[in-house]
Protein backbone atom coordinates (compact mmCIF):
# COMPACT_ATOMS: atom_id res chain seq x y z
CA UNK A 1 0.00 0.00 0.00
CA UNK A 2 3.02 2.73 -0.17
CA UNK A 3 5.39 3.48 2.55
CA UNK A 4 3.34 6.89 3.42
CA UNK A 5 -0.08 5.01 3.97
CA UNK A 6 2.37 2.36 5.53
CA UNK A 7 3.94 5.32 8.29
CA UNK A 8 0.10 6.25 8.72
CA UNK A 9 -1.28 3.09 9.61
CA UNK A 10 1.27 2.36 11.86
CA UNK A 11 0.74 5.66 14.12
CA UNK A 12 -2.47 3.36 14.71
CA UNK A 13 -0.26 1.73 17.77
CA UNK A 14 -0.17 4.36 20.41
CA UNK A 15 -4.13 5.14 20.26
CA UNK A 16 -4.54 1.43 20.37
CA UNK A 17 -1.75 0.86 22.81
CA UNK A 18 -3.73 3.75 25.18
CA UNK A 19 -7.16 2.55 24.25
CA UNK A 20 -6.22 -1.25 26.05
CA UNK A 21 -3.92 0.52 29.31
CA UNK A 22 -6.90 2.19 29.98
CA UNK A 23 -9.66 -0.98 29.57
CA UNK A 24 -7.05 -3.41 30.91
CA UNK A 25 -3.90 -1.65 33.70
CA UNK A 26 -6.51 1.01 34.66
CA UNK A 27 -3.94 4.06 33.18
CA UNK A 28 -4.85 7.70 32.30
CA UNK A 29 -3.45 10.31 30.58
CA UNK A 30 -3.82 13.73 32.03
CA UNK A 31 -4.31 17.22 29.72
CA UNK A 32 -0.92 17.76 29.42
CA UNK A 33 -0.21 13.81 28.12
CA UNK A 34 -3.26 14.13 25.66
CA UNK A 35 -2.25 17.71 24.56
CA UNK A 36 1.42 15.67 23.83
CA UNK A 37 -0.06 12.67 22.25
CA UNK A 38 -2.06 15.15 20.00
CA UNK A 39 1.13 16.83 19.32
CA UNK A 40 3.00 13.78 18.30
CA UNK A 41 0.31 12.24 16.55
CA UNK A 42 0.07 15.21 14.00
CA UNK A 43 3.64 15.71 13.86
CA UNK A 44 3.98 11.86 12.61
CA UNK A 45 0.66 12.53 10.11
CA UNK A 46 2.83 15.57 8.50
CA UNK A 47 6.07 13.59 8.14
CA UNK A 48 4.30 10.83 6.27
CA UNK A 49 1.43 12.09 4.55
CA UNK A 50 1.62 12.22 0.90
CA UNK A 51 -0.51 13.70 -1.47
CA UNK A 52 0.64 12.41 -4.19
CA UNK A 53 0.83 8.37 -3.77
CA UNK A 54 2.27 5.92 -5.50
CA UNK A 55 -0.65 4.50 -7.69
CA UNK A 56 -1.38 0.90 -5.75
CA UNK A 57 -4.32 -1.32 -6.66
CA UNK A 58 -7.31 -0.46 -4.37
CA UNK A 59 -7.64 -4.44 -3.74
CA UNK A 60 -4.18 -4.39 -1.97
CA UNK A 61 -4.46 -1.13 -0.40
CA UNK A 62 -7.58 -2.67 1.57
CA UNK A 63 -5.85 -5.99 2.60
CA UNK A 64 -2.84 -3.73 3.41
CA UNK A 65 -5.04 -1.36 5.73
CA UNK A 66 -6.41 -4.69 7.42
CA UNK A 67 -3.00 -6.49 8.01
CA UNK A 68 -1.56 -3.25 8.78
CA UNK A 69 -4.33 -2.06 11.38
CA UNK A 70 -4.27 -5.87 12.60
CA UNK A 71 -0.42 -5.65 13.43
CA UNK A 72 -0.51 -2.69 15.37
CA UNK A 73 -3.41 -4.23 17.24
CA UNK A 74 -1.80 -7.35 17.91
CA UNK A 75 0.98 -5.54 18.76
CA UNK A 76 -0.92 -3.35 21.29
CA UNK A 77 -2.29 -6.21 23.39
CA UNK A 78 1.35 -7.75 23.51
CA UNK A 79 2.63 -4.95 25.17
CA UNK A 80 -0.32 -4.35 27.20
CA UNK A 81 -0.16 -8.31 28.33
CA UNK A 82 3.41 -7.90 29.39
CA UNK A 83 3.43 -4.68 31.20
CA UNK A 84 3.06 -6.77 34.93
CA UNK A 85 6.10 -8.87 33.65
CA UNK A 86 8.16 -6.20 31.69
CA UNK A 87 8.16 -4.44 35.75
CA UNK A 88 9.12 -7.73 38.11
CA UNK A 89 11.37 -9.67 35.75
CA UNK A 90 14.76 -9.27 34.57
CA UNK A 91 14.88 -6.82 31.87
CA UNK A 92 17.51 -8.23 29.48
CA UNK A 93 15.83 -12.00 29.85
CA UNK A 94 12.59 -10.32 28.67
CA UNK A 95 14.32 -9.06 26.10
CA UNK A 96 16.59 -12.34 25.05
CA UNK A 97 12.67 -14.14 24.61
CA UNK A 98 11.46 -11.28 22.26
CA UNK A 99 14.19 -11.98 20.39
CA UNK A 100 14.72 -15.56 20.38
CA UNK A 101 10.98 -15.95 19.54
CA UNK A 102 11.11 -13.49 16.57
CA UNK A 103 14.29 -15.57 14.94
CA UNK A 104 12.28 -18.96 15.81
CA UNK A 105 9.36 -17.35 14.20
CA UNK A 106 11.57 -16.58 10.94
CA UNK A 107 13.26 -19.99 10.97
CA UNK A 108 9.99 -21.71 11.23
CA UNK A 109 8.76 -19.60 8.16
CA UNK A 110 11.67 -20.03 5.78
CA UNK A 111 11.51 -23.92 6.42
CA UNK A 112 7.39 -24.29 5.95
CA UNK A 113 8.06 -21.78 2.40
CA UNK A 114 10.95 -23.69 1.71
CA UNK A 115 13.36 -21.16 1.22
CA UNK A 116 16.56 -22.30 3.16
CA UNK A 117 18.57 -22.74 0.26
CA UNK A 118 17.83 -19.15 -0.82
CA UNK A 119 18.31 -17.28 2.50
CA UNK A 120 21.95 -19.43 2.96
CA UNK A 121 22.60 -18.24 -0.71
CA UNK A 122 21.65 -14.59 0.22
CA UNK A 123 23.88 -14.51 2.95
CA UNK A 124 27.08 -15.22 0.91
CA UNK A 125 26.46 -12.57 -0.96
CA UNK A 126 29.42 -9.57 -0.99
CA UNK A 127 27.84 -7.22 0.72
CA UNK A 128 28.84 -4.49 3.35
CA UNK A 129 28.22 -6.80 6.29
CA UNK A 130 30.27 -4.69 9.14
CA UNK A 131 27.70 -1.68 8.34
CA UNK A 132 24.90 -4.42 8.27
CA UNK A 133 25.77 -6.45 11.60
CA UNK A 134 26.23 -2.87 13.24
CA UNK A 135 23.27 -1.73 12.18
CA UNK A 136 21.12 -4.77 12.97
CA UNK A 137 22.72 -4.49 16.44
CA UNK A 138 21.47 -0.94 17.42
CA UNK A 139 18.24 -1.08 15.67
CA UNK A 140 17.02 -4.92 16.54
CA UNK A 141 18.79 -4.93 20.08
CA UNK A 142 20.16 -1.79 21.50
CA UNK A 143 16.66 -0.11 20.69
CA UNK A 144 14.49 -2.95 21.98
CA UNK A 145 15.81 -2.78 25.10
CA UNK A 146 15.31 0.93 24.81
CA UNK A 147 11.81 0.59 23.88
CA UNK A 148 11.02 -2.34 26.51
CA UNK A 149 12.89 0.13 29.30
CA UNK A 150 10.59 2.50 28.19
CA UNK A 151 7.31 0.17 29.24
CA UNK A 152 9.04 -0.91 32.00
CA UNK A 153 9.83 2.30 33.69
CA UNK A 154 6.72 4.46 32.78
CA UNK A 155 3.39 4.19 32.12
CA UNK A 156 2.44 2.28 28.81
CA UNK A 157 0.29 4.72 27.53
CA UNK A 158 3.38 7.10 27.84
CA UNK A 159 5.75 5.40 26.36
CA UNK A 160 3.79 4.47 23.54
CA UNK A 161 3.60 8.09 22.44
CA UNK A 162 7.51 8.68 22.89
CA UNK A 163 7.94 5.71 20.98
CA UNK A 164 5.35 7.46 17.97
CA UNK A 165 8.35 9.88 17.50
CA UNK A 166 10.61 7.14 16.08
CA UNK A 167 8.99 7.91 12.35
CA UNK A 168 9.83 11.25 12.90
CA UNK A 169 13.48 10.96 14.12
CA UNK A 170 13.90 8.78 10.56
CA UNK A 171 13.44 11.82 8.45
CA UNK A 172 15.47 13.72 10.19
CA UNK A 173 18.05 10.98 10.16
CA UNK A 174 17.98 10.57 6.15
CA UNK A 175 18.52 14.20 5.83
CA UNK A 176 21.42 14.82 7.80
CA UNK A 177 23.09 11.56 7.14
CA UNK A 178 21.88 10.68 3.90
CA UNK A 179 20.91 14.34 2.05
CA UNK A 180 16.95 13.07 1.26
CA UNK A 181 15.35 16.09 0.77
CA UNK A 182 13.47 17.85 3.76
CA UNK A 183 10.40 20.11 3.20
CA UNK A 184 8.30 22.75 4.67
CA UNK A 185 5.85 20.26 5.58
CA UNK A 186 8.22 17.61 7.03
CA UNK A 187 10.04 20.54 9.48
CA UNK A 188 7.12 21.33 10.86
CA UNK A 189 5.84 17.86 11.51
CA UNK A 190 9.36 17.43 13.42
CA UNK A 191 8.58 20.80 15.08
CA UNK A 192 5.07 19.01 16.34
CA UNK A 193 6.19 15.66 17.52
CA UNK A 194 9.54 17.30 19.48
CA UNK A 195 7.11 19.89 20.87
CA UNK A 196 4.39 16.70 21.93
CA UNK A 197 7.84 14.83 23.21
CA UNK A 198 8.39 18.02 25.63
CA UNK A 199 5.39 18.31 26.42
CA UNK A 200 5.40 14.45 27.49
CA UNK A 201 8.99 14.96 29.37
CA UNK A 202 9.18 18.03 31.24
CA UNK A 203 5.12 18.58 32.04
Amino acid sequence: MGASRTGIVASLLSPFVILLSVLFLGESLGPWQLLGFFLVMAGILLVTWKSKRRSVDTEHVRKGVLYGVGAMFLMAVGIVMVKEILETRSFLWTTEIRLGGGIAGMLIYVVLRRRVAEVRRRFTQNLPWKTIGLASFLAAYVSMMMWLAGYKLIPAAEASILNESANAWIVFLAWLMLGESIDRRKVIGLGLTSAGVAVMLLV
